[in-house]
C-alpha cells in the first residue's frame, strides 16, 4: 500500500502507462447498477481519500485510479433485514430515488460495504474490529457470502456507515468505457484500527491522498482518472475534515449526474448540469461544468486552477 500521510515527500513523478481512450459508439444496454465508496480520513495535511488503481487487465478502466467499488450482486439485496443496522425504508429514503425498491436500496448499501472489503480489506462501520478482517476474508474465499460471513461472526452489516453522495449514469455515448453503469457514490469514514491493503487482483495499488494532491498527480500525468472521480475529488476538495464530509452528505439528498457528451473541434466534450450545453440548467455543484479531452486527459476550462479553486 502506498500512503503519503498527507505529505508530498512520497509522491511519485512516474507517468502512468495508460492513456485515456475515447470511444464514440452508441451503447444501447441498460446501465448496470453499481456502488462506489469515497473512504475518507483525517490526515496530517487535511482530509484524505482512498483511491485504488484498477488492474491493467480489468475490463473497465484498466490502469485508472478509482474509488473502491463495483457492480451490484444479486446476493447484496437478499441479506436478512435483521443483519443490517438500518431499516429497509431508511435505506430507501437515503437514496432519494422514486423508482428504487427497498431491496434495491439495501443491495446498493451492502454492495458498497462488500466491494470496499473485497478491494482493500476494510470493514466499514466496524472500527477496532481488525481481527475480523482475516476471518471474513477466509470465509468469503471458501465460498460464503459477505453478509453471511459478517453476520456469522456476530456483527451487523453497518450500512449506516456508507452515506449516499451522488448518482452517476453513464450516457449512451460512454466516452471511456464500452459499458453503461448506474453508479451510486457513497462516502464513509475509514474505520480506526484497520489498514487499507489492495487485493492485488482487481486493484494493484491503494493510496491515501488529499483531494488536491490527487488532482495535481492527475494533471502531472501520474494518475489516470475518469471524469466522475475527478469531479468528485473537486467536490471533496472544498471539505476540511471527515466530520464535514459526513455532515454535508447527511444534510442533502444525493445529486444525480447524467453527463452530456458531444464532439467539438475534433475533441470530446462532456458537460454536466448547469453548463449551457446540458439539458439541465440548474448546476449541482460549485465548480467546472464541462471537461474536454485534450493532452491525453479530460481537462476543465480553466485548467488545473479550475479543479483546485475550491481546495484549501
Amino acid at each position: 500500500m502506498y500512503d503519503n500521510g498527507g505529505g508530498e515527500q512520497n509522491r511519485t513523478s512516474e507517468k502512468t502507462d495508460m492513456a485515456i481512450e475515447v470511444h464514440s459508439e452508441v451503447i444501447d444496454q441498460v446501465p448496470v447498477a453499481s456502488a462506489t465508496v469515497m473512504v475518507v480520513r483525517d490526515g496530517p495535511g487535511g482530509l484524505e481519500v482512498l483511491m485504488v488503481r484498477r488492474s491493467g487487465q480489468a475490463g473497465v478502466l484498466g490502469g485508472a485510479y478509482v474509488f473502491p467499488g463495483g457492480k451490484l450482486d444479486e446476493s447484496d439485496g437478499q441479506v436478512s433485514p435483521q443483519w443490517i443496522d438500518l431499516s429497509l425504508q431508511q435505506c430507501r429514503e437515503r437514496l432519494g430515488e422514486d423508482g428504487a425498491t427497498a431491496e434495491d436500496a439495501v443491495g446498493l448499501h451492502v454492495a458498497a460495504l462488500r466491494e470496499t472489503f473485497e478491494e482493500c480489506g476494510l470493514l466499514l462501520g466496524l472500527p477496532g474490529k481488525d481481527e475480523l478482517v482475516p476471518l471474513v476474508q477466509a470465509a468469503t474465499a471458501a465460498g460464503q457470502g459477505f453478509g453471511d460471513a459478517v453476520h456469522a461472526l456476530g456483527s451487523s452489516l453497518a450500512v449506516s456507515s456508507v452515506v449516499p453522495w451522488s448518482r452517476w449514469i453513464t450516457p449512451r455515448m460512454a466516452s471511456m468505457t464500452r459499458k453503461r453503469f448506474d453508479t451510486r457514490f457513497f462516502v464513509a469514514a475509514a474505520p480506526e484500527g484497520q489498514e487499507a491493503v489492495h487485493d492485488n487482483h482487481e486493484a494493484t495499488e491503494a493510496v491515501w491522498l488529499t483531494p488536491r494532491a490527487a488532482m495535481e498527480r492527475y494533471w502531472d500525468g501520474g494518475m489516470d482518472m475518469a471524469p466522475p472521480q475527478l469531479m468528485s475529488l473537486c467536490e471533496l476538495g472544498a471539505m476540511d475534515s471527515v466530520s464535514q464530509v459526513m455532515a454535508f452528505a447527511r444534510g442533502r439528498l444525493p445529486i444525480q449526474i447524467e453527463p452530456h457528451p458531444f464532439d467539438e473541434d475534433g475533441c470530446r466534450v462532456i458537460c454536466y448540469p448547469g453548463d449551457p450545453a446540458h439539458p439541465q440548467a440548474q448546476p449541482v455543484w460549485k465548480g467546472p461544468t464541462r471537461v474536454t479531452h485534450r493532452n491525453r486527459r479530460f481537462e476543465p476550462e480553466g485548467g488545473l486552477e479550475a479543479l483546485l479553486s475550491r481546495t484549501g
